[in-house]
């Protein structure tokens, strides 16, 4: 069996035709299907990578010591997180990380990765990639005796926005040491709290004084506008993160040198991400009562970045397929995340202000 042949139909592809209609209408698409940014790369970050751009020699898989020390800053600062620098391991984009980390951490047939019911699809892919099994489900009872090696938190979720609180966290960590399992929290979104305070899975209040079998992952590509970087970084248990740059060295997987420059940069700069969160702020607001005023109900989306929207009419194919049809508006079906999601979409906030304000307009007159 080829690894092509354990992997489902590619997510975006399956909403192809829904793209097709949105772009007929006649002031044209208002794209909200992926968290895809659409602002500018902050200036000061654009410089840091221009002046390391002189970069003829191999990177360190390790990253510099002082983007590994901005990183450590960085969460203890925003997150109350305290990580030494030595336990930071830059990632070339999170995505990558999520889909090896089964194989990284040498899962294989036999072996059980736990996730969300409803759930970024990257976590099953990377089950699949390590021939283990998947294992969507919000409830530990689930896994049963099955053997689990690795359980998935997302806090704030992709694609609901809920938040989860410290004791479910801590919950899972100790469910996950008392089996030797390890937890990964993906926390891409952890800077985007609107109605609840997201809190990671490494905060002393949720894994205690100690790390052990808990890594948590960050992206640099919504709170800084750096999906183009490919900027991530993963930290957490020492001995995990060890493991990790042994793998990756012998793998070749590096961040190159201008990006590590330009992470830094990122990291160390608090003002460009708050500028950014006022932005999907402003447009959250103007969405959601847009949303609302049509008869549109949002569920969760208490952080993140996305609204978890549902309309009585309507599953979520033929919601999509309406708001495409009647609006040009471009939207996600929830059950491209689990089966769960078959009454919602997901509408993400990485349009432009003009765009945004398009899709308000429009479903405006969509009102019943």
């Amino acid at each position: 069996m080829t690894l092509a042949s354990r992997l489902p139909a590619y997510t975006w592809d399956r909403i192809a035709p829904l793209r097709e209609k949105a772009r007929l209408h006649p002031d044209g698409p208002v794209d909200l299907s992926m968290g895809t940014p659409v602002d500018p790369v902050p200036g000061l970050i654009r410089d840091a990578l221009a002046e390391a751009s002189n970069a003829p020699g191999y990177p360190a898989t390790w990253g510099t010591p002082r983007l590994r020390a901005a990183a450590s800053g960085w969460l203890a600062r925003a997150h109350g997180v305290s990580v030494p620098p030595d336990d930071v391991l830059p990632v070339v984009g999170t995505k990558e990380f999520i889909a090896w980390l089964p194989v990284m951490l040498g899962l294989g047939p036999g072996d059980v990765v736990l996730q969300p019911e409803l759930a970024y699809p990257t976590y099953d892919t990377g089950a699949r990639l390590a021939g283990a099994s998947g294992l969507a489900s919000d409830s530990l009872l689930a896994a049963g005796p099955s053997r689990v090696r690795l359980v998935w938190v997302n806090s704030p979720s992709n694609p609901t926005g809920r938040v989860l609180p410290v004791e479910h966290l801590r919950k899972v960590v100790a469910w996950a040491r008392e089996r030797g399992a390890v937890v990964a929290s993906d926390e891409c979104y952890i800077s985007l709290g609107w109605e609840a305070s997201p809190v990671s899975v490494l905060h002393p209040d949720v894994c205690g004084p100690s790390r052990d079998g808990v890594l948590a992952v960050h992206s640099l590509s919504k709170r800084s506008n750096l999906a183009g970087y490919r900027a991530g970084f993963v930290t957490g248990d020492p001995a995990l993160v060890a493991g990790l740059l042994a793998v990756r060295k012998q793998a070749g997987m590096i961040m190159p040198g201008p990006v590590q420059a330009a992470m830094t940069a990122a990291l160390d700069d608090d003002a460009h991400a708050l500028e950014q969160f006022r932005r999907y702020a402003a447009r959250r607001s103007l969405l959601r009562a847009a949303l609302e005023l049509a008869g549109w109900q949002i569920d969760h989306s208490e952080a993140g970045l996305y609204l978890w929207a549902t309309h009585p009419a309507y599953d979520c194919w033929s919601a999509a397929g309406a708001l495409a049809a009647e609006a040009g508006i471009l939207v996600a079906p929830g059950e491209l995340y689990g089966p769960t999601g078959k009454r919602h979409v997901r509408m993400a906030l990485t349009a432009t202000d003009e765009r945004i304000a398009a899709a308000a307009k429009r479903l405006a007159a969509l009102r019943p």
